[in-house]
């Protein structure tokens, strides 16, 4: 428990003291016209009060990734916490920030128009078919996963009931798609945000309470998944890949937008879009815990389950268990509640990114439509595959891993060349670095797994710190060239 004690205080100082570091080298002004004031039109550009905008950017990007992703990490051991905690601070945070502020700062631009503005027009052809693929994958899993979990609940985790549950969950995708954003997202999302913030607290207060034996930092950073069933995975780059939305995610590169329009004043961004992201670390870190403690210290055992057992029954067999039924049903809530809202506004994300891509007014409801119908025609068949193939799920829930670090991978480095070009001398810094280690990771990853290239294990080492050097030479070449130029 001290080590995850020492993770939650690093996180908070992360807020406090790097928060503000990046915010100083981004330079907000207060007294620029934001783009909900500017392009105002009463579907996507509205400005939204700071607090609402906050909530609604933390369900954006919570999802499943904070909580499935914490419970798979946490088989890897103690190393789990060091990576969302430096993860979360030093690379997810920056991110999160730099693309909203980015945002913010052209006319709330979504992630190809930004990086087609730094980065190049092919790389934004590449960047606009990698969002959209993205964003269909995120919608697609997060219709299934929660609809696993209100199955298992309804005590009915059958094929029928699923199915159903599939069906009402995509019918208000198509809803909250179309709608204008204060119409559903606004009104409930609030809400929602409580009840997930409800079950991380009242877990993390259990967790004061039973104070369990779980691994330590100083019990060793090596890798423990033998001890759990998880053969054949190395912390490089798997861990990096598992726990992603908890630690860093592109998909939120694709979210930043949405809120970027709601914006009033640019001095919002640090609590809005830093804020949110070490919010969701916060999350991950409580969810680490508590699966450290289900696998490695005997509490499968207490909660009438065992270490083998999936990441949506660990949830609702420790909720049940520790919270009692009333508490029980609010964290599930929770935990249900994020996926779904991270899937409407994926679906949402996509109409964006081709309406901007397109030059189509978003405004009539014609034009929202004939994009969006498409759109839902294609995750149709994507569900069909999920649910069709004996392992559809996981084989979609594996490209989604790789396909979101990679997205995060393109706003970083859009990030490093923003901040190249209009900051100083050294402070691209802040971005090069996490942009240099994710290529690394997102290279490594794709070329030794099994959904790639399948290359020998024993070439991960030549790959991570050949990629790494590649890119940053490439990147210098660039820069001396650009200086040079300029």
């Amino acid at each position: 428990m001290y080590s995850f004690i020492i993770s939650m205080a690093a996180l908070f100082l992360g807020y406090v003291l790097y928060g503000k570091f990046v915010e100083k080298i981004f330079v907000p002004d207060s007294s620029r016209t934001t783009p909900a004031t500017s392009r105002a039109d009463g579907v996507d550009f509205i400005a939204m009060p700071s607090w609402e905008v906050f909530l609604i950017q933390f369900l954006n990007i919570a999802g499943t990734g904070p909580i499935f992703g914490a419970i798979m990490g946490a088989k890897f051991g103690p190393s789990s916490f060091l990576w969302i905690v430096f993860g979360c601070i030093f690379a997810g945070a920056v991110h999160d920030y730099l693309s909203g502020m980015l945002s913010v700062r052209n006319g709330g631009a979504v992630l190809p128009e930004l990086v087609g503005k730094y980065l190049g027009r092919r790389t934004k052809s590449v960047v606009l078919v990698f969002s959209v693929v993205l964003l269909l994958l995120v919608g697609t899993v997060f219709v299934y996963s929660p609809a696993l979990i209100l199955g298992d609940i309804a005590g009915d985790g059958g094929q029928g009931s699923i199915m159903l549950w599939v069906a009402v969950i995509f019918v208000y995708y198509i809803i909250a798609t179309l709608l204008p954003v204060d119409k559903v997202i606004g009104k409930i999302y609030p809400f929602f945000a409580v009840a997930l913030l409800f079950m991380a607290v009242a877990l993390m207060v259990c967790l004061f309470v039973k104070w369990p034996a779980i691994p330590e930092f100083w019990d060793g950073l090596g890798n423990w998944g033998s001890k759990v069933g998880l053969d054949g995975q190395s912390i490089f780059p798997c861990l990096f890949i598992t726990i992603a939305c908890g630690a860093i995610s592109g998909f939120h590169a694709t979210q930043s937008p949405l809120m970027a329009r709601c914006l009033s004043n640019e001095k919002q961004g640090r609590p809005i879009f830093y804020g949110s992201m070490i919010t969701e670390g916060v999350v991950a870190l409580i969810w680490a815990a508590v699966s450290s403690y289900f696998f490695f210290a005997d509490g499968a055992a207490e909660v009438g389950s065992s270490i083998s057992a999936a990441a949506p029954t660990v949830v609702t067999k420790v909720s049940g268990s520790w919270l009692g039924t009333l508490g029980g049903i609010l964290a599930i809530m929770g935990v249900v509640a994020a996926p779904i809202t991270s899937g409407d506004t994926a679906f949402r994300s996509s109409r964006l990114v081709i309406a901007d891509f397109l030059k189509l007014d978003q405004k009539p409801i014609a034009k929202r439509l004939s994009i969006a119908i498409p759109i839902f025609i294609v995750a149709s068949i994507l569900l069909w595959f999920n649910v069709a193939k004996e392992d559809g799920f996981n084989i979609i829930w594996r490209y989604f891993g790789w396909a979101n670090q990679t997205l995060a991978v393109f706003a970083l480095w859009t990030a490093t060349v923003y901040l190249v070009k209009e900051s100083g001398p050294w402070q691209y810094i802040i971005a090069l670095v996490p942009a240099v280690f994710m290529t690394s990771v997102c290279t490594t990853y794709i070329s030794t797994a099994t959904i790639g290239f399948n290359l020998p294990q024993a070439w991960t080492l030549p790959i991570a710190l050949g990629s790494a050097a590649i890119s940053v030479v490439l990147f210098y070449l660039w820069k001396r060239s650009w200086t040079a130029k300029a």
